[in-house]
């Protein structure tokens, strides 16, 4: 459940942004919501195209091309030591081809995620030392590897550590730590992702008079797409980067991208931002996620295009695949969750599983993060360290709430929003509870969806669209418009796309809008004609026969009418009695019904032959007679006295009827007797 809020908006500031700059009200108001409202910030989100801030401003860059100029001088081996994600792939694509480019004898390397894990490892430094390399530079990690660099240390393999993680207690002994997190580190932009730090260290090597616009001619299709990859603020030199890049990513510049978007079915089509979130991005990472990342950075440096064309096959073949292991692990943990809910009611959600690919557990933590809107962690059991993935709500920081729990760690790493982690067995339980006890003491915010503004359906147009073209690119820190269109009545559904998908009109007053709600099905559509609904929208412009027209994309969907805040309070109560925490007698009575409220909710059930769709959609079919806790004590209630069974995982809520021949006693209940013993408790 997400708690929708519509964005604060300055209303006077948004009409003298759009008087001054001669913007459209709408850009003016979205630039107000988003915190646009300085002329230097105005210029350059609209126009901006090249970077200012010199590379220098960065903690250690001047040590760091110090120790790389040496190194071209005297002919030593450099190897770009890279990570298996997105981010990390074109942090070394970049890297290593401008190092070749100006007469560097450079390799790259990238760990096996499966074998190595995350970051520099002595068995591959030791590899490397073999080879003759003499400076090692990372890109997008090594900030935290302490030990591993005092063993390069030890060999006489000197190290550049570029970087955007979260910086440590203790930052290992290199010659150059980049980092723009590092508290004495004065850069003006702090938010640059791997593959940004990497940019900036060669606009660094060029110079004092570097020539950026050549840089990111060269090179901001790759910035572009570990950007974008690695869900950074598209803000300041994040979203020039991206800018640039897509420009040429559009152009088809580099044959190894150009391949890839054929691959993916883009061909011909207008890259963004979104294109490279969901199409591009993901069969990167699947590189890493299910076979080597090396072949991704081979593809990127390729100006072989057969050569291309079948890594980014082999890419997709990858990421089909990743897709299944992903289903698969998914449904273990719905099969879990049906049969045992408590994780779900925990403030952090913990699931474990034997053999759970490393490469996919991250993903997989997403999507729960994103269907019960709390910081997830998924842990697969394998060998004698468990190996973790985390994802968070915004608001609430993981790196920080597993950094409390070092003592049952391993290792661990990460920023605020996604973490990794190695655990023993052991410790796993203990772990649960330890996060579990910070979230108490540092609260997860509530999960909203958050609109930009409430749009009236005859505003619709074409034109709209064409004006919000201002803003791209898209992305992390700078999202696709959210709109709202509320008490809207639905007149009709429609199945399309084989049943997998739905069009659905709607009206307000003489106002018709359609709209299409994808990947939703007729059987998991809780809404019937006639319903008052409240729509969160995207817009865009379908182009046939040379003709455009009004794309509305229905991205969520609500009841009209309800008391958010009443709910989650109820649900938050509810779920704290699950837990077993701490609750007043008094707020234990506002969980027990009465028998009438029972007896509302068994009519209700048996008159209908049960119950499907969500958990949403009965409360409303119920008029809200009922809480959202009482109604879950109720359920389970009936559920434990054999009234209804209740089928409830990840996706699907179903209450089916049991035939009853006796006389229930509704104080057999063991949820209602604990409640009555709490509430008694004065």
């Amino acid at each position: 459940m997400k708690k929708w809020i519509t964005r604060k908006l300055n209303k006077d500031n948004a009409v003298a942004i759009s008087q001054r700059y001669d913007l459209p009200m709408l850009i003016a108001m979205l630039l107000d919501i988003r915190g646009v409202t300085d002329e230097r910030e105005i210029i350059e989100f609209i126009d901006g195209e090249t970077l200012t801030a010199s590379p220098f401003e960065i903690r250690d860059m001047d040590r760091a091309v110090e120790r790389i100029q040496a190194a071209i001088e005297d002919g030593d081996r450099i190897c770009v030591y890279g990570d298996f994600d997105a981010d990390g792939v074109t942090s070394t694509a970049l890297l290593y081809s401008y190092l070749s480019d100006i007469g560097a004898d450079v390799m790259y390397y990238i760990p096996s995620r499966e074998t190595e894990g995350y970051g520099l490892n002595k068995d591959a430094i030791t590899r490397l030392y073999e080879r003759g390399v003499k400076l090692i530079i990372t890109v997008d990690n090594g900030v935290a590897a302490v030990d591993e660099v005092a063993y390069a240390n030890t060999l006489e393999v000197d190290c550049v550590i570029t970087d955007h993680h979260a910086i440590p207690k203790k930052l290992p002994d290199a010659v150059a730590a980049i980092d723009p997190h590092r508290p004495d580190c004065n850069s003006s932009f702090k938010e640059l992702s791997g593959v940004g730090v990497a940019f900036k260290l060669v606009q660094a090597i060029e110079g004092e008079y570097a020539d950026v616009e050549r840089l990111l001619e060269d090179y901001s299709d790759l910035t572009a797409i570990g950007t974008v990859g690695d869900i950074v603020p598209l803000r300041g030199e994040n979203r020039i980067l991206v800018k640039n890049g897509l420009r040429h990513i559009n152009n088809g510049d580099r044959l190894g991208i150009a391949a890839l978007v054929e691959e993916s079915g883009l061909n011909g089509k207008n890259i963004s931002a979104g294109n490279l979130s969901f199409t591009l991005v993901p069969r990167i990472n699947a590189g890493g996620r299910i076979g080597l990342s090396k072949k991704t950075v081979s593809m990127l440096l390729t100006d072989d295009e057969d050569y291309a064309a079948d890594i980014a096959a082999e890419l997709s073949s990858d990421n089909t695949e990743r897709q299944e292991i992903e289903r698969d692990i998914l449904s273990d943990i719905d099969d879990m969750i049906r049969e045992d809910p408590s994780p779900v009611n925990n403030r952090v959600i913990v699931v474990c599983g034997e053999n759970w690919r490393k490469g996919v557990i991250g993903i997989v933590a997403s999507r729960l993060k994103e269907i019960y809107g709390k910081p997830a962690i998924v842990i697969t059991l394998e060998g004698e360290i468990c190996r973790a993935s985390g994802r968070s709500v915004s608001g609430f920081s993981l790196i920080d709430a597993v950094s409390s729990c070092s003592e049952v760690l391993e290792q661990h790493g990460g920023h605020p929003m996604a973490v990794g982690f190695g655990i023993k067995k052991e410790n796993i339980d203990r772990f649960i509870t330890l996060i579990n006890r910070y979230a108490e003491l540092h609260p997860v915010p509530t999960a909203a969806l958050e609109l930009d503004c409430k749009l009236n359906p005859s505003q619709l147009k074409v034109d709209l669209v064409h004006e919000l073209t201002l803003l791209e690119p898209y992305g992390a820190g700078n999202p696709t418009p959210l709109f709202g269109l509320f008490n809207m009545t639905l007149r009709d559904v429609r199945e399309v796309g084989g049943g997998k998908h739905l069009r659905l009109t709607f009206s307000r007053g003489e106002s018709f809008v359609q709209g299409m709600r994808f990947s939703t099905t007729l059987a998991e559509f809780p809404y019937h004609t006639g319903d008052k609904v409240d729509l969160a929208v995207t817009l865009d412009v379908n182009l046939y026969n040379n003709t455009e027209s009004l794309s509305v994309i229905v991205r969520d969907m609500r009841f009209s009418g309800m008391d958010q805040d009443a709910l989650v309070s109820s649900k938050e109560l509810y779920e704290a009695f699950c837990r077993g925490d701490n609750i007043t007698p008094q707020q234990a009575r506002e969980l027990i019904p009465d028998r009438q409220e029972f007896a509302v909710v068994y009519r209700f059930l048996r008159s209908n032959g049960g119950f499907q769709y969500s958990f949403d959609a009965l409360l409303h079919r119920l008029d809200y007679a009922v809480s959202f806790g009482k109604l879950r004590v109720i359920l389970e209630s009936m559920n434990e006295l054999g009234l209804i069974q209740i089928d409830e995982g990840m996706y699907d809520f179903e209450i089916r009827m049991c035939e009853v021949s006796r006389k229930v006693d509704l104080n057999a209940s063991v949820i209602i007797r604990k409640l009555r013993e709490v509430s008694a408790d004065e």
